[in-house]
């Protein structure tokens, strides 16, 4: 085995601000993605540790205790603590990212500093969450208070690791729930040591549990548990369809979902084609096209088909894929063999069905998960590639002729997580904005996601809002109190 760019410190679960064993003894291996090599082993949480770390989450939760009489103030100055050593320890968690998850060591660099910024966000918030005096009628003092909601289970994906958890783990904490988390099982090792600065920023035993393992099992059990209030979950619709059933069958626990997406790049021919091209391109690629907002479907207006395609290819072909520890490289492996399978059977299935495949999808290199980009013509509405969530590095790209057309055609989907608009015309770009179903829309930019500006799914892709004011709002209750008074003077 080839020697590590970083040591692998933790490898445990994290339950009570201390490192167990699983119940079961089992470990699972982590692989580095650029080699298809295990990295290390990880123990495999499953029921019975979920239960463990839920039975200490419940604990940490009680009336009485410390973290349920902490200042709300006291919340914000953990959860800056917390960011100011995840800064501390930027470099470390940064090469440990590339390493579990293939991502491009500038890239990772950006999502540990956006992870810890995440948490310095909430902070500020932790003392500002409010509720209203309200002038019922009568003889009544009424106002209300958000509480949270208690045991919160959460379930990250494995293309943002670290980024993921800031995005769950900061609100829930700011809110005043206590937290049970499970790492996606390929990507569990930023999430162990950010356990680590947990407790060592000061946060109290059974606030915060991570347990790894495997969704079927230990996500599984932190969904049906009925000591759970609360699961949010990132990932497939598929699974998020498994989630929602799960809930109803237990304790009609709160859920909230960010999921798959097919979203629609809509270019106009008065755009300024470079800037759409470049744009669309990234809106594809980035991240090896491992992101649930990506822009897949690319509906390109007629007249400017050719050009556009033409331009695509040549900066699809100008990336550079291979090793992501090494700066001049911005495209590293897919995440695992299962994933470069799926894509594989989708690029195939595209050319099946006739599809130009212009260049890409071929296997790159003779070890680790790496895919050349690929771009297609010539693409039409029926075919799976135009249908089916990729989540790699594939770009459709689609003709149209007017506006009406390609708003009917991008909410013929599923999915509404995300959408953009490249034109001139800021009347045309409003009435798409205002027709196409989906979460976010962008105006001549794309993955403009920013941590003060909600972000989430319409349709089967997602429940519920992350990120800014509105990703608080899924972690508190809302509780009437009304008081009689001897008389009501205005």
């Amino acid at each position: 085995m080839a020697q590590l760019p970083c040591a692998v410190k933790f490898t445990k679960i994290f339950i009570n601000n201390e490192w167990h064993d699983s119940v079961s003894g089992k470990t699972f291996p982590t692989i580095n993605p650029c080699t298809g090599e295990k990295i290390c082993d990880v123990a495999e949480g499953d029921s019975a540790d979920v239960d463990k770390a839920v039975a200490a989450a419940k604990q940490a939760f009680k009336l009485g205790g410390v973290w349920r009489t902490m200042d709300a103030s006291q919340r914000g100055v953990l959860l800056n603590q917390l960011a100011s050593l995840i800064d501390r320890d930027c470099e470390y968690i940064t090469l440990l990212e590339t390493l579990d998850n293939g991502k491009p060591i500038q890239d990772a660099r950006a999502s540990v500093a956006a992870s810890a910024k995440v948490c310095r966000y909430y902070a500020g918030w932790s003392d500002k969450i409010h509720g209203k005096t309200i002038p019922i009628d009568g003889p009544y003092l009424c106002f209300t208070r958000h509480e949270p909601v208690g045991v919160v289970g959460q379930i990250i994906p494995w293309n943002y690791p670290i980024a993921s958890l800031a995005i769950k783990l900061a609100p829930a904490l700011c809110a005043g729930n206590t937290v049970v988390l499970k790492p996606a099982e390929q990507t569990p090792l930023t999430a162990l040591y950010v356990a680590s600065l947990v407790a060592e920023a000061g946060f109290p035993p059974g606030v915060v549990n991570i347990v790894p393992g495997y969704g079927p099992t230990a996500g599984a059990a932190l969904v049906a548990s009925s000591d759970v209030n609360k699961v949010s979950f990132t990932g497939s619709t598929e699974v998020g369809h498994m989630i929602m059933e799960a809930a109803g069958k237990t304790n009609l626990k709160r859920v909230t979902l960010e999921l798959g997406g097919k979203s629609p790049n809509i270019v106009f021919a008065d755009a300024d084609l470079d800037h759409a091209v470049e744009m669309s391109h990234d809106a594809v690629f980035a991240n090896m096209g491992q992101n649930c907002c990506a822009g897949t479907r690319t509906f390109v207006e007629e007249s400017i088909y050719d050009e556009f395609v033409k331009r695509s290819v040549a900066l699809a072909q100008s990336r550079k894929v291979g090793n992501p520890f090494d700066p001049s490289f911005n495209h590293g492996p897919q995440i695992d063999q299962n994933q470069v399978d799926k894509i594989m059977g989708l690029i195939q299935s595209g050319q099946q069905e006739g599809a130009t495949l212009e260049c890409g999808g071929s296997r790159v290199g003779d070890k680790g998960y790496f895919v050349a980009p690929a771009v297609f013509s010539g693409v039409s509405d029926n075919m799976r590639i135009a249908k089916e969530e990729i989540f790699g590095p594939v770009m459709q790209i689609l003709k149209f002729k007017t506006i009406e057309e390609v708003i009917e055609r991008a909410n013929d989907t599923i999915y509404g997580l995300a959408g953009a608009v490249f034109t001139k015309d800021m009347d045309k770009a409003l009435m798409v904005v205002q027709g196409v179903q989906a979460g976010t829309m962008w105006v001549n930019t794309y993955n403009a996601v920013g941590l003060q500006a909600p972000f989430g799914g319409f349709k089967q892709s997602g429940i519920g809002r992350e990120l800014g004011e509105y990703g608080l709002q899924q972690y508190s209750e809302v509780k009437t109190v009304t008081i009689k008074l001897p008389q009501k003077n205005s």
